[in-house]
């Protein structure tokens, strides 16, 4: 599994999270990550913004379509693991959240993704 980190804010540090986590990953401008996604260079996009939507999305967005991206952390909310996990069930590859989602939404987007890449779900 391999993650490429973009989005407008933190990516220094949503690397370092994902990193500690035994992920390979690396960072990216937005353009270029999505094309890795769409081009199945990478398998999953992560970004974040102030909303995590806009300036963590757009990109992703416009290269595979807003039916494959979500928000799973924007102001003032973060999405269960069971919402989380239904959205990676439902073809998701491209993730947003705000800065200070970061180290909750994380380990579990990450937990899923493994247990969707070893068949556990």
């Amino acid at each position: 599994m391999k993650i490429v980190v973009g989005g407008q804010l933190n990516q220094e540090e949503n690397y370092n999270i994902l990193n500690d986590l035994g992920v390979d990953c690396h960072i990216s401008d937005d353009m270029t990550a999505s094309h890795e996604v769409k081009a199945k260079i990478s398998d999953y996009y992560v970004g974040s913004c102030q909303t995590g939507q806009g300036g963590a999305l757009a990109m992703p967005i416009a290269f595979l379509g807003n039916e494959k991206c979500i928000n799973i952390g924007g102001p003032g909310f973060t999405l269960d693991e069971q919402e989380i996990r239904k959205a990676v069930q439902s073809g998701k590859i491209a993730f947003g959240f705000v800065p200070e989602a970061a180290e909750e939404v994380l380990p579990i987007l990450v937990k899923i993704l493994k247990e969707k890449e070893n068949g556990d779900y």
